[in-house]
Formats: C-alpha cells, structure tokens, sequence
C-alpha cells in the first residue's frame, strides 16, 4: 500500500490536522495516511501539562473513528524519547509498504538538523505540505539537494496550543476538534487548570 506518515505531538489533534492528512491523501492518491504520535519531539519545548502518550494516542483514534483512509500508527510511543523520523522509516522498513512522509513547509526548511536527513530520503518520498493555490517551484526551498513533492493542502489556522489555551481559560473548543476529541478531552479532564486535571489518574477512557 502507499501510505503517507503525519508525524507530530496531537496534543491534541484538531481539525486541521485531519484536513491535511485529507488533502494529501487525495492529492498524491495514497492508500492511508497514518497518524503519528511522536513519544516526544526532540524541537520542541516540552509544554507544562501535556496528555500521557496513551491518552494521546487514544485522541488520534478518536479523531480518524470512521474517517476513511485514516489510521494512527503508534510505533514511536513504544520507544524511549526523543523520538527520530529516521528510527520510525527504519522499523517500518520491513512493512512493504510504500511510504511518504508528510511536513509543512517550516519542517522542511529545518531538515538539516534532523538526525540523518540523508537516510530518511532512501527509506521515504518526502511531501511538502504547502498552501493550495501557492505559485512557486516545484520544490519549496529547504535545506539542501534533497528533492520533495509540493503538496498542496487548504490550510485551517487551528494549532494545539490554541486549543489547549481555551480549554484552561474556560473556553468551548466545539469546531476546532472532532467531537470525539473533545469528548474524551471533556471526560478526561484534560488541558484544564491544574487544581482540576485527572491525567494520571486512570487509564484513557474508550474513545
């Protein structure tokens, strides 16, 4: 099968996050396009409060519940953090399948400092994820030689952070997540003050 890899924290996932995974799936007519929940990004600043890995995990498969042609991969919460593109290519290596990773424009201009760029370009095609409608070159500029596909993808200006923002100050995050999402964020407590968190104390709810 093709499969296009979204990698990412999803903590949690929201509604642009799926209309990419959409929108590339459909542009580069891949079979599935797997989420991939990363352990913990070795670029980005661990945020206060976060979700465990399992409960994020279960936010993934809440938001591609009935969703054809998603699906969660969960490889890189089964390996100790910081969690590296390049491992996850590796072990997927052995599945058969043909595979594309998936990543904005910011990523791919910063590709030089991931942990062998150079290996990652044997074992995956690379889209680039860029605006629909965007007039430029084949190739965004990055980092290096390296060759990419442009992916053009309707851009929804949603980020996690917003929507753990308004979780903590009170407010309603109905349209920013599938409602499965913001159902279990609501059972689990989640991005809440810290006087009224529960993450840790039980397992994930079924989503």
């Amino acid at each position: 099968m093709d499969i296009g890899l979204l990698g990412g924290s999803f903590d949690p996932p929201h509604l642009g996050h799926l209309n990419v995974a959409r929108d590339a799936r459909e542009a580069l007519g891949l079979d599935q396009v797997w989420l991939v929940p990363a352990h913990r990004s070795p670029f980005k600043a661990a945020d206060p409060n976060p979700a465990r890995p399992e409960v994020r995990r279960a936010l993934c498969e809440a938001a591609v519940s009935g969703e054809s042609g998603l699906a969660v991969w969960e490889g890189e919460l089964h390996r100790p953090p910081p969690s590296y593109t390049v491992d996850t290519l590796e072990e997927l290596q052995g599945t058969k399948h043909r595979l594309t990773l998936l990543m904005g424009q910011d990523q791919w201009a910063a590709l030089h400092r991931w942990r062998n760029p150079r290996r990652i370009f044997e074992l995956a095609r690379v889209g680039v994820l860029t605006r629909a409608g965007y007039e430029g070159s084949e190739s965004p500029e990055g980092p290096g030689p390296w060759p990419c596909i442009r992916v053009p993808v309707r851009r929804i200006e949603i980020s996690s952070t917003e929507v753990r923002e308004r979780r903590r100050a009170g407010r309603s995050i109905r349209y920013l997540v599938p409602d499965p999402v913001r159902r279990l964020i609501e059972i689990e407590s989640l991005y809440g003050s810290p006087s009224d968190v529960t993450v840790g104390a039980g397992p994930p709810s079924s989503p």
